[in-house]
């Protein structure tokens, strides 16, 4: 071996031992950011939602308020920057020049936290993914060796940040590569993987339990027909979803006055709420209770909240952000599959006899919003099945994904994530 040779191995190993210790100081710091959030916002959502439960008068001024927080925390001490969320992952990634700066740490860790807690109809998922890939592009930018590594480095961040918030290590990385990531080599799968095993056993020694603990123990194959039915009306819904976000972020452009956007936003936000409380937060409430019904029967005063849930959740969620609030489409896409699968299995066993179980086709409806929200079936399959920890429904779950995800393509080609208004 020449003397070039033998310097050039060492470099290639060296690089390779710093690679492996940021990637596990990325996994910890993502992670445990991840868990803070999520309980954090848990905690006070729970206050706040408990008050504005005993009083409209909250109802209303929570949004405006949290909102107001979230502007003047930008303005004053985020360096007055709009946060652009997953797109400008996109961006950063796939330039050698463009960088995630530091303060989009704790700007998006706050301003998750304030919308979600003061009442903001979307999840903390978005803002603890942009929170996490600042984290792995801050690593990259320390060691001038790690440039051509940053989407690498980024998605370990990210791989990390979902893992510990939906109890899902599978999950984690196929968001990395299904959503963020562009290239897949074996420094990817080396960061991530570590990053993964990291957030993994963090998980474990927090002895974090499934966001949604409920038991299925079957499924039928003489509902097959009825989960392509379900399928397609998810990916009806999730184009909704996004049209709605779409329209609404146009339509809030042309406000000049911020404060303006806060008042219009927040009073619709507001009116929301007060029609239906169940919009509040990041929804997950209102899913825990309807995993509650075993068997209902379609009725109007049954039927009303769940269809009013499903028209008003995008309206909420989409002014919720063009108001300046903080978050993405991944829990609303939830919480509207939960309420469609409540309604599908309601009318099918009360008009057709179907006998179908509701707790499933709430579970796979979850699964395929999100799947077709996001163009991303895998990661909504292995998501939703690590939120309740059943592999039950692994092949009902993957086949209504698919459905739902070539649907909402077939009628709109993007997502809120890749649509730009020259596309």
């Amino acid at each position: 071996m020449t003397n070039f040779s033998r310097i050039k191995r060492q470099y290639h190993f060296i690089l390779l031992q710093k690679l492996i210790v940021a990637s596990v100081l990325i996994g910890f710091l993502s992670a445990f950011l991840g868990i803070s959030l999520k309980h954090i916002t848990e905690h006070y959502e729970t206050i706040f939602f408990s008050k504005a439960a005993h009083h409209w008068l909250y109802i209303i001024c929570f949004p405006v308020f949290g909102l107001s927080v979230i502007y003047f925390l930008r303005h004053y001490l985020f360096k007055k920057k709009s946060n652009k969320g997953i797109k400008e992952i996109f961006d950063v990634a796939q330039s050698k020049t463009k960088n995630l700066p530091l303060y989009k740490i704790p700007s998006h860790f706050f301003n998750g936290l304030l919308t979600v807690a003061f009442g903001g109809s979307t999840g903390i998922e978005v803002s603890t993914v942009v929170a996490t890939a600042a984290i792995g592009n801050v690593a990259q930018q320390k060691e001038k060796r790690f440039k051509k590594y940053k989407s690498e480095l980024i998605c370990a961040g990210i791989t990390a940040g979902i893992t510990v918030l939906f109890s899902s290590p599978v999950a984690g990385i196929l968001f990395s590569m299904e959503v963020i990531s562009r290239k897949k080599n074996r420094i990817f799968f080396l960061t991530n993987g570590i990053a993964l095993l990291v957030a993994t056993a963090l998980l474990l020694f927090m002895d974090e339990k499934p966001l949604f603990p409920i038991s299925i123990t079957t499924w039928h194959v003489y509902a097959i027909p009825y989960f392509i039915v379900l399928g397609i009306l998810a990916g009806l819904n999730s184009v909704y979803l996004t049209k709605s976000v779409l329209f609404f972020k146009t339509m809030f452009g042309k406000i000049d006055k911020h404060y303006h956007k806060i008042i219009i936003g927040g009073g619709i936000l507001s009116l929301c709420l007060l029609m239906l409380p169940q919009l509040y937060g990041d929804g997950y409430h209102a899913v825990r209770g309807i995993f509650t019904e075993t068997n209902p029967v379609a009725t109007l005063t049954s039927l009303l909240p769940l269809i009013g849930i499903l028209l008003l959740k995008p309206i909420a969620t989409s002014t919720t952000l063009a108001a300046g609030g903080d978050g993405g489409v991944f829990a609303p896409s939830l919480v509207i599959g939960a309420f469609l699968g409540l309604l599908v299995a309601t009318l099918l066993n009360t008009y057709l006899k179907a006998n179908v179980i509701p707790i499933n086709f709430m579970v796979m409806g979850m699964a395929a919003v999100l799947s077709a929200s996001i163009h991303a079936p895998f990661t909504a399959l292995f998501l939703v099945c690590g939120m309740i920890n059943n592999y039950s429904l692994f092949f009902p779950i993957l086949m209504v994904c698919l459905i739902a995800q070539y649907t909402s393509k077939m009628i709109f080609p993007f997502t809120v994530y890749t649509y730009s208004k020259t596309a």
